[in-house]
């Protein structure tokens, strides 16, 4: 199958695509697009991705916008920074923090329902690749098949296991490629 048939790899950003900042035990997204490193196998991972026939959807939680910590203008300066090196079809990310209790704040499944209706995508076939339980949540309650790249943060893990446990995106891509053929690892 090529890209357009249905088929999509959502991936969460940071831990995912670009280093974290870990504080104590802890994840949280880089401050700045100059300070934004993407990790070294995400070009080679999502183009293996890409070949393979998926479109390749950043979904994103930026609750520092709505915290006051960071800057809209800011975020969208890192995807902007991606783009230019990443294959990625698009950005969704939600802005709000749990306490607007928005449908698009993972776990809540709300910008992968929106990616799969902008571009008629079959959830069932589609992937989710995060490094935090709010990820993998998210992917089961849309209905997609999750891979769980576990940093081992201090934090509690998915409610159920993802169908994959790796410890990186190349990992996880080739997991996809496997699955998407037939040959589960």
């Amino acid at each position: 199958m090529k890209a357009g048939t249905g088929r999509a790899v959502f991936l969460d950003r940071d831990g995912v695509l670009n280093r974290s900042v870990v504080r104590d035990g802890k994840p949280y997204p880089p401050a700045s697009a100059a300070e934004m490193e993407l990790l070294p196998d995400a070009e080679r991972s999502l183009q293996r991705l890409k070949e393979e026939g998926f479109r390749l959807l950043v979904v994103t939680n930026q609750p520092d916008v709505a915290r006051g910590t960071q800057t809209t203008a800011e975020v969208e300066a890192i995807h902007d920074r991606m783009r230019a090196v990443l294959p990625v079809d698009e950005f969704l990310v939600c802005y709000h923090d749990d306490s607007a209790q928005c449908e698009c704040r993972k776990p809540k499944p709300g910008l992968l329902l929106e990616a799969a209706r902008r571009h008629g995508l079959e959830l069932k076939d589609c992937f989710l690749i995060g490094d935090r339980w709010r990820d993998i949540d998210a992917a089961h309650a849309a209905g997609c098949q999750a891979v769980w790249i576990d940093y081992q943060y201090r934090e509690r893990g998915p409610s159920r296991p993802a169908e994959a446990r790796v410890s990186s995106l190349e990992e996880a891509a080739g997991f996809i490629v496997a699955a998407a053929r037939g040959n589960r690892p």
